[in-house]
């Protein structure tokens, strides 16, 4: 499909933003080194933990970090990791996962992060599917792990603690306080402790080349199938170099603070890729919604980048006295995951100083496609400009190869489609999604929007029912599926209501099985042992039937229009 492509938005970059970004001339594995070269003595990794009204902090340099990643890289083969050997990471934002993250790709191994508030049933179909032999666990996460390990290829547990890179004040508060709440668990023979696996020499040489494939990362779509998004080094080092000329991140003098995951494409890419291309110092925060504890990390270490996604800054911006505190250090401040209310940022910006500017991604491009300049034009309610070397257009619904004509400012609405060297190689042995989602080179969003004349683009809806809750991605088709498989349920559907801090929640309605009665109550329950804590339905409603089309297939949209939800 060869269309010719105005690119309006060129005319509206920032001065010093190329319209191209160059090839990658190195591979994931070579960032480190390069940059322990650089910079051995500064900080590259900081553990920031607020507890007991204080801030405990652990550091970690550069040549220390490059010292580590070595030996657990080598540790890794010594356990039969190969190149294209899958390695799970089941870990909050820490060193641990910076670590084991880097360690793989350096030998060539893909890695496949989880997210830590997996259900067992969740952890249970995401080893199977990437068929990892080894995982890097949280200790308070290890009975998850132990109880589907016999259905999955899983050999080896390597169990680590949060407080292995706690400071020595904090590492007894924790000892004597927390961790003996933690569950009970014991190791199996072909299991190792994370420090263990940190004594080993160097890693034998592998050859990595930009197409491999360097991370799974695990989405839904709208058949409730989480499927794995194969990014290529090329994908990763790309959309980092995009993010690195757009907000003109300089190297050996940012710090960056790392509040949004990092088992996230958001946060893979925008803290601990960049970070590491550009020599950053990464503050590593790993309990987010502790509001308190991140203005205490914000105002001791002086962050100049920091992305958030809309939650944080609502949480931040009504934090008592919050216009008390400096947070002025940060200068580049990209918000994701969800939409941007212009009231959310106007009152951030009212109360903080600090200028938050939206921008727009999915997994399957690496995950950065749009942002609004960030010291420049910046359009409230819009998802911004195509970054450098992207092309974005705005195509029919039916045929999805024809750009929606302009009515006045705007275009139609129609399909965001996108084309750039960010865009995933595809989902983890899907060919046929993968066809049905990269048509001609063009990534095919799911997400209805429209072009301004400028370049601009804005979300007007989405074509998939995908539910946003506080930057966390919750697929009504998987929680459908586990509402389903209670033995007194019929039917259920589920919808996004919108919440006010956190964006939208989930919301259940459920038929029951003829002559049952059943209530909310046991509902809830049942969706509490079987999903993620997010994914949960905040509000439950038992119903006769729920709407049907005309082939029986149950009908969200109308339960939308009952509640009003939908406009027009």
């Amino acid at each position: 499909m060869n269309v010719h492509i105005d690119k309006p938005w060129l005319k509206y970059y920032e001065p010093g933003v190329p319209h191209q970004v160059e090839n990658p001339s190195s591979t994931l594995p070579d960032l480190l080194p390069a940059a322990a070269g650089s910079y051995p003595d500064r900080t590259a990794l900081v553990l920031a933990v607020a507890a007991a009204g204080k801030l405990f902090n652990y550091p970690i340099s550069y040549a220390k970090l490059h010292q580590d990643v070595g030996r657990f890289a080598a540790s890794l083969q010594g356990l039969g990791v190969q190149k294209g050997d899958r390695v799970a990471i089941y870990l909050p934002n820490c060193p641990q996962f910076v670590i084991a993250f880097l360690a793989a790709v350096r030998i060539g191994a893909i890695a496949v992060p989880f997210n830590p508030l997996y259900s067992a049933r969740e952890a249970e179909y995401q080893l199977k599917d990437c068929g990892a032999k080894v995982a890097v666990v949280l200790d308070r996460f290890v009975p998850i792990v132990q109880q589907v390990q016999t259905k999955t290829m899983l050999r080896h547990i390597v169990v680590t603690s949060i407080k292995e890179y706690f400071p020595p004040l904090l590492w007894m508060l924790y000892t004597l306080t927390k961790e003996r709440k933690l569950p009970r668990y014991a190791m199996g023979p072909n299991d190792f402790r994370f420090t263990t696996l940190l004594r080993a020499g160097l890693p034998r040489p592998v050859t990595v080349d930009l197409e491999d494939t360097a991370v799974l990362l695990y989405t839904g779509g709208t058949t409730g199938v989480s499927k794995g998004v194969e990014l290529s080094h090329r994908n990763l080092l790309t959309n980092a170099e995009q993010n690195r000329v757009w907000a003109g991140i300089g190297n050996g003098c940012e710090t960056t603070l790392a509040a949004v995951p990092l088992f996230h494409g958001f946060g893979l890419t925008c803290c601990l890729n960049l970070g590491i291309l550009t020599g950053t110092t990464i503050v590593l925060v790993p309990n987010p919604t502790d509001t308190k504890g991140l203005i205490q990390t914000i105002v001791q270490h002086q962050p100049t980048i920091f992305p958030v996604v809309p939650t944080m800054l609502v949480a931040i911006s009504h934090f008592p006295g919050i216009s008390e505190y400096n947070l002025r250090s940060i200068r580049v401040c990209p918000c994701a995951g969800s939409a941007l209310a212009p009231a959310v940022q106007r009152t951030f910006i009212e109360r903080t100083g600090v200028r938050p500017v939206e921008g727009y991604g999915l997994t399957e491009a690496a995950p950065v496609t749009h942002g609004n300049p960030p010291f420049g034009d910046d359009r409230h309610g819009t998802i911004g400009l195509p970054y450098p070397g992207t092309v974005a257009r705005v195509v029919d619904f039916e045929t999805g190869k024809l750009d929606m004509p302009f009515s006045g400012e705007w275009t139609n609405p129609g399909e965001i489609i996108i084309k750039g060297p960010q865009i995933m190689k595809g989902y983890w042995k899907r060919p046929e999604e993968t066809a049905a989602q990269i048509r001609d080179g063009w990534l095919y969003t799911g997400d209805i929007g429209q072009m301004h004349r400028d370049g601009y683009f804005r979300i007007v809806d989405r074509l998939k029912d995908m539910i946003i809750r506080s930057g966390m991605n919750i697929y009504p088709a998987e929680v459908e599926a586990v509402l389903h498989e209670h033995p007194k349920v019929m039917e259920a559907l589920v919808i996004g209501i919108p919440d006010a801090s956190r964006g939208e929640l989930v919301k259940a309605f459920v038929v029951p099985r003829d002559g049952v009665e059943i209530n909310e109550d046991e509902i809830l329950v049942f969706c509490r042992q079987n999903m993620a804590k997010y994914k949960v339905p905040a509000a439950v409603e038992i119903r006769a039937g729920l709407y049907h089309s005309a082939v029986g297939k149950p009908l969200r949209r109308a339960l939308r229009e009952e509640l009003g939800l939908v406009a027009g």
